[in-house]
């Protein structure tokens, strides 16, 4: 028979096969319709009026402005004057607890249209064993302490940990990062030094289990200890045992002041020769005496790209940053865990209180003096008073050199606290964050401003509406498009999300419908508990999670993977 007549007669058969009777997309039936909206999809290309019709977790069809007028939906919203995107995703978040033992509705996060969030900073609850937990539960008081032992005990504790936040039941989707603080941990404790080659093995077996799981990667923060014990060498070798699995490396750099462009080479060589991908943790230059190194730094990327590398970074829209208090004490107090134990001994307090004031020592908060950090989240009553000041102003009530204040406050507390730092330059917010390769995280966790007590960087209520409207309805620093593909599919680019990200049919339906002509942040480092304006729906896995601004009573959120899970 001829090779005509075979494909004519299987093309006949095909289409008989076809249900006579398929509705098209404007008379099928949807869970949910959103219409008159106008399409931002998450590329960077310029929006269109269209519809949007969700069936399920999934976007079953986008259609031309009225195309789904005559369609049968359970739910439809009007998003006339409204925007309608994918679902921003917070490549950098810190919602452990709120993900896990809270109410999970991550009120500060939806009602800035985050969908998704991506956590893991140097330091992950798992995989644990008895060292790792010693390095995550250090505070006694913490609820996760029971939450989390022995559960993510094991070889692939990983996996039981993000199993366990999706049945808790959360309102956004979640998916993380291995701590490499706590791979180190878990062969070696928070000891210094380098690991010996059985130590090394056990780090390489850690990473291969954790990717298997779902690990996007691995992150490390190499400014803190014990993750800044941690020597280039065996972060290659663990960027070595991830890059089979597709991974990317992600730092918080060892230096964002005086030696940024030598952390950047130790970055760069961990991915050339982890051959892995890397992006940069909310790039920045701290301190005043090197802002004027922010257009090098975009400089080097740039070169760095060109040459073929793969390399990003992230940001938060906010010209101060925010850490911990420990931070101003010398990293070798932190060793073995014992720095409560080393500033409740005597002449071991005398040594870290001489080392701190001293300017050829321990410098950084040295230099920037005690009038640029704000003090945060203390429990303690006799603190409360304390809450959100100055350190200049803690130590003059306390009435003691401020070296002298941050020991007493952490001893007293038995903890360490957290601190607002006013040490970056606006126009290099501005200046970086406009860069092509760079997209938005909070580095912020999730608060409800009925329930919390204490300060918190402004960023966990107002990163993205802070974008969308100052720098772009107000600035014109870059257009909306391209603002929206920075938190959408920008993000899931580098994580290797294949399926969320983006407004186009077949993808999981995370949307949010916000309106651009008044969305903007209200949150402040004196006000921060205030949530952002504009954002009126969000929907994660097809389901409204916030409604007319208003939060459902809808958990549907999802653990995420990486790339590499389930690969042998």
């Amino acid at each position: 028979m001829p090779r005509t007549r075979i494909l004519a007669g299987a093309l006949l058969l095909a289409a008989c096969a076809r249900p006579a009777t398929a509705p098209s997309p404007a008379t099928a039936t949807y869970d949910v319709v959103i219409e008159n909206g106008r399409l931002v999809d998450g590329t960077g290309n310029p929006w269109s009026y269209g519809d949007v019709g969700i069936r399920g977790d999934r976007i079953a069809v986008i259609a031309p402005r009225g195309g789904l007028t005559g369609a049968r939906a359970t739910r439809r919203i009007d998003a006339r004057g409204h925007i309608v995107s994918p679902g921003f995703i917070d490549i950098q978040g810190h919602s452990w607890d709120n993900l896990l033992w809270r109410d999970g509705r991550a009120v500060s996060k939806v009602t800035q249209g985050v969908t998704s969030e991506i956590l893991g900073e140097s330091t992950t609850p798992a995989p644990a064993n008895a060292l790792v937990d010693s390095l995550v539960l250090r505070d006694d008081a913490n609820p996760l302490r029971a939450a989390l032992q022995p559960s993510f005990h094991g070889e692939h504790g990983f996996d039981a940990w993000l199993s366990a936040i999706e049945r808790h039941g959360n309102a956004i989707n979640a998916g993380s990062y291995l701590g490499a603080s706590t791979v180190r941990a878990y062969a070696m404790g928070q000891a210094p030094g380098a690991p010996s080659d059985a130590q090394l093995d056990t780090m390489r077996m850690v990473v291969r289990n954790a990717m298997h799981d779902g690990a996007f990667g691995i992150s490390t923060a190499l400014i803190y200890p014990p993750g800044g014990y941690a020597g280039t060498r065996e972060l290659v070798e663990m960027a070595k045992a991830m890059s089979p699995y597709h991974g990317g490396y992600i730092t918080h750099m060892r230096s964002e002041d005086d030696s940024i462009f030598q952390a950047m080479d130790e970055a760069f060589r961990i991915g050339v020769e982890g051959h892995v991908r890397v992006d940069i943790y909310h790039l920045k230059t701290s301190n005043k005496e090197n802002w004027g190194k922010a257009p090098a730094v975009i400089a080097k990327i740039d070169s760095a790209r060109a040459s073929g590398f793969d390399l990003g970074a992230t940001m938060y829209p906010y010209p101060y940053s925010g850490n911990n208090l420990g931070e101003c004490i010398p990293d070798w107090a932190s060793e073995n865990g014992k720095l409560l134990a080393n500033l409740r001994d005597a002449a071991t307090r005398a040594r870290i209180v001489r080392e701190m004031a001293d300017p050829k020592g321990h410098v950084l908060c040295q230099r920037q003096g005690p009038t640029l950090y704000m003090i945060t989240d203390f429990r303690k009553p006799e603190h409360a008073k304390y809450e959100g000041k100055l350190l200049s102003e803690i130590a003059d009530d306390m009435k003691l050199p401020w070296p002298d204040a941050i020991v007493e406050l952490i001893t007293s507390e038995g903890r360490d606290l957290s601190k607002i730092n006013f040490s970056m330059s606006e126009d290099n917010v501005r200046l970086q964050i406009a860069q092509p390769w760079v997209v938005i995280g909070t580095d912020a966790g999730s608060f409800d401003p009925d329930s919390a007590k204490n300060m918190v960087h402004p960023r966990a209520y107002g990163s993205y509406p802070r974008i969308l409207g100052r720098y772009v309805r107000e600035q014109h620093l870059f257009t909306l498009e391209e603002a929206v593909r920075k938190m959408t599919g920008g993000v899931a680019s580098r994580l290797g999300i294949r399926d969320r990200g983006l407004l186009r049919e077949g993808m999981f339906a995370d949307v949010v419908v916000f309106d651009d002509a008044t969305i903007i942040d209200l949150a402040t480092p004196a006000k921060p508990h205030q949530i952002s304006k504009g954002v009126e729906w969000v929907l994660v896995n097809g389901e409204v999670v916030l409604a007319d601004g208003k939060f459902t009573s809808a958990r549907p959120g999802r653990a995420l993977r990486g790339a590499g899970f389930g690969m042998p």
